[in-house]
């Protein structure tokens, strides 16, 4: 049986207006400190939101609008990634800019632990934001289901992974980005080609691992796989098990330039040089691309157009509207290291 998840709306101050019986502009007093509110229609407002539902510590546009003016940017990644990896900080810079332009506010929030997921599904849940950007999901993580249940509009940054009918997604050709990184080595001479994959249980970590199974066919060595956590220690640990099972390997694709980066460190460490002993790729071009040496080839994500792009489609679901998944194209970018 398909399982299906029900979407409840916010309460609003005109459902607590309807449940007590009386004029919004009432509610709206009530909940500004009851000045001018006779004790009986003041009881009954009370009365009206707490069986209602209604949070009512919004700020003064939202007492009229049923809205608070801003959007989470919600990272369910440690703390420490936030500033770790580059991806963030440019999708973060997007989305405030977006926002900006549209004289609304960006909060920041990081969900990297069952204690802080708690916090931020109450948080939201409570009407402080009109919407959730998504930035990180995993397959594991219930804190998607737990804004969908409260009917938070929520639009993901990559395919939230379960939940791929029930949330709006900007994201990028994983699997044809992969197939095209991974044909690019080939072409190159590269036959012995390892893969240092992100988690499996992320979009990215699991699509790009299939464009790269697809694009290398019977070559396909399962042995020439390893799994990081996209960040630059991972990379590295990866890149060490891989020479520890073989040091048949003429080049390595990376799901993220940190990862990439790494890579050529524990390469480095075993006396091998990049490219000339084994050609090394990414992914993202988050700016460590192209300061890295050598310079990283990788695929280059459309950072502002992702974060546009969200912003859009959130303010088109928190307008009642049922917008469509965006999928954006990326662009190889070859530089020394392959």
């Amino acid at each position: 049986m398909e399982e299906t998840t029900t979407v409840r709306r916010k309460p609003t101050i005109r459902d607590v207006a309807a449940a007590a019986g009386v004029s919004r502009g009432t509610v709206s007093r009530v909940i500004n400190g009851g000045h001018w509110v006779s004790p009986d229609a003041r009881e009954a407002v009370e009365d009206a939101i707490r069986r209602t539902g209604y949070t009512a510590n919004h700020h003064a546009r939202s007492l009229a609008t049923g809205r608070a003016g801003s959007l989470a940017f919600l990272l369910t990644e440690p703390q420490h990634l936030l500033f770790d990896d580059p991806t963030f900080a440019l999708l973060l810079r997007g989305a405030a800019e977006a926002l900006a332009q549209r004289s609304m506010t960006l909060v920041l929030l990081v969900a990297g632990t069952p204690a802080e997921r708690a916090n931020v599904a109450h948080f939201v849940s409570a009407g402080h934001v009109d919407g959730v950007l998504l930035i990180s999901s995993h397959e594991s993580d219930p804190l998607l289901e737990e804004l969908l249940a409260a009917g938070v509009p929520t639009v993901c940054c990559g395919i939230p992974l379960g939940h791929q009918a029930q949330v709006p997604t900007v994201s990028v050709d994983e699997v044809g980005s992969a197939r095209e990184m991974t044909r690019h080595l080939l072409d190159r001479g590269h036959r012995r080609i390892a893969m240092i994959a992100g988690p499996h249980d992320t979009p990215g970590g699991r699509y790009r691992l299939v464009g790269f199974q697809e694009e290398m066919g019977d070559a396909f060595d399962p042995a020439l796989v390893e799994e990081g956590d996209y960040s630059q220690e991972s990379g590295a640990v990866a890149m060490t098990r891989l020479l520890e099972r073989t040091r048949d390997i003429d080049a390595v694709f990376a799901a993220s330039d940190l990862m990439a980066a790494g890579a050529i460190t524990a390469l480095r460490k075993a006396g091998l040089r990049v490219p000339e002993d084994i050609a090394v790729a990414g992914f993202d071009d988050s700016g460590l691309a192209a300061t890295h040496e050598p310079p990283l080839t990788t695929m280059r994500q459309p950072w502002d157009r992702i974060s546009e792009g969200m912003v859009s489609l959130l303010l088109e679901a928190i307008a009642g509207g049922a917008p469509e998944p965006l999928t954006l194209p990326t662009t190889l970018v070859v530089r020394e290291s392959a």
